[in-house]
């Protein structure tokens, strides 16, 4: 079993940064793809952005591509996610997923692992 802990969320302006984090542990970290998905109130859940295993590629949703970047620490066992430039339409509770097929990263089942979420807010 993999627990998988977001941080990182909050409140923030329009044009403004913040960092998702995402800690894993009870798995071998480095045998998971990792990926990011959003939820936004009243719509399903959808791909953000996915990172193989040792982090040689990495897949973007179009509307963060060159806003977003996502990257891992296997040493540390963690995932990140820097969101720049956010606009209100990234308004979502954000999740990290561990998976094991890269080939369909953006798909939800493909995920065996969730975290709990994290909040993100920008306001207009």
């Amino acid at each position: 079993q993999v627990q998988l802990v977001e941080s990182g969320g909050g409140l923030v302006q329009a044009g403004g940064s913040l960092r998702l984090s995402c800690a894993a542990s009870g798995g071998t970290f480095s045998r998971y793809v990792m990926a990011w998905f959003r939820q936004a109130p009243g719509k399903e859940r959808e791909s953000v952005a996915g990172i193989t295993w040792n982090g040689g590629l990495t897949g973007y949703e179009d509307s963060v591509k060159g806003r977003f970047t996502i990257s891992r620490d296997n040493a540390k066992n963690t995932v990140a996610l820097q969101m720049n430039s956010l606009k209100p339409e990234d308004t979502a509770v954000y999740y990290c997923a561990a998976g094991r097929s890269w080939a369909r990263y953006t798909e939800r089942n493909e995920y065996d692992y969730w975290g709990q979420g994290t909040q993100v807010t920008v306001s207009s």
